[in-house]
């Protein structure tokens, strides 16, 4: 999703910046997102994301720089005078309260009358699948759906912008991915803008309209997730958004004849002993069910890992370490990572 010249934006952040004593957390970041998008920012641990999150929120000052929300400046104002709600990891729900008084909390405290109280609950409930279950204690459900109750009790306020701070990651790895596609699911329902904070490149992948990749309080990359996978604007984008291989120096000059930086997606790499660019040979092999994992040290320095489907179904295909092998791949699989002099953010067009 890109914003039009006319559109006014759901989101806007004008070169800003925290500091935190000494150190730099969010260091002038320019950022723009669209009404109704699913927006995630993705990034390690002491990346900035988090930071940028809570600035939009009111729960932290930027030290510099503007925040805009529906076109209006609220950089100043408090957490309540912005139109946003904010979903945690921890979910916080009053475990003296059921499901629907907690949804109705914050209804109860902004004096809404009980008839449209009980009204708007009840849609935020069935927005998430739980009108049935209004009754009950937080104890009495799973992760999955306390997770979900969080998620109505943000959505009973109709914020235009909905801020989730990492709210899977205390879920397991089945759960995380069922309420992966129930976000997005509820995302497309209500038509709200969702910004959603992770360090996990499978979350990101898979819910978001747009990504922004940040990496020690800079963006490296705003693009859709097809076109940040595919084209990674720097090492560190395709390093961290999936599995790269990096060649460099005197590999880099042998494979493709001349210096620079280079990625290839282990999946686009084909073991063949004809037509190989280059050679080497296998350094370990991990069965992985699917596909079989490969590290092949290459006879011109550096190595690369191969992703190869077990088609056949035989375990006698799976090749042998220290075996002799050749590889291939085409011209627009590789990724020019060359360093330039330039900013740190990339928007792919």
């Amino acid at each position: 999703m890109t914003m039009s010249d006319d559109a006014v934006s759901s989101v806007r952040m004008e070169d800003l910046t925290k500091r935190f004593g000494d150190v730099v957390a969010v260091d002038g970041v320019n950022l723009e997102i669209a009404d109704g998008e699913f927006f995630s920012m993705l990034g390690p641990s002491g990346s900035g994301k988090t930071t940028v999150l809570r600035m939009i929120a009111g729960f932290e000052e930027p030290t510099s720089g503007r925040i805009h929300l529906g076109g209006q400046d609220v950089t100043g104002r408090p957490p309540f005078a912005r139109d946003v709600n904010t979903v945690f990891q921890d979910y916080a729900l009053f475990p003296h309260m059921n499901v629907r008084e907690n949804v109705e909390y914050g209804l109860r405290v902004k004096k809404v009358p009980r008839k449209e109280r009980a009204e708007r609950a009840e849609a935020a409930l069935a927005s998430v699948q739980l009108s049935q279950f209004g009754e009950r204690s937080p104890h009495q459900l799973s992760g999955g759906q306390r997770q979900r109750v969080a998620l109505a009790r943000a959505l009973v306020n109709r914020p235009k912008v909905l801020l989730l701070d990492e709210p899977l990651g205390a879920l397991d790895l089945k759960l995380r991915r069922e309420m992966q596609i129930e976000l997005k699911d509820i995302q497309r329902e209500v038509g709200i803008t969702f910004v959603f904070v992770t360090h996990d490149q499978e979350e990101a992948l898979t819910m978001s309209d747009r990504i922004a990749v940040f990496n020690e309080g800079h963006i490296e990359q705003v693009a859709t997730p097809a076109e940040l996978y595919e084209t990674p604007a720097s090492s560190f984008v395709a390093g961290f958004v999936g599995t790269s291989n990096l060649l460099t120096g005197a590999a880099a000059r042998s494979v493709f004849g001349r210096d620079g930086t280079f990625s290839i997606r282990p999946e686009k790499i084909t073991i063949a002993d004809s037509g190989a660019r280059a050679r080497g040979r296998v350094a370990s092999v991990v069965y992985l069910g699917s596909v079989n994992h490969y590290l092949v040290d290459l006879d011109a320095g550096g190595t690369l890992t191969v992703l190869r489907q077990n088609q056949h179904g035989t375990a006698d295909q799976v090749l042998a370490p220290d075996q002799p092998v050749g590889l291939t791949w085409a011209d627009e699989h590789v990724i020019d990572l060359t360093p330039t002099s330039g900013s740190h953010q990339k928007e792919t067009p």
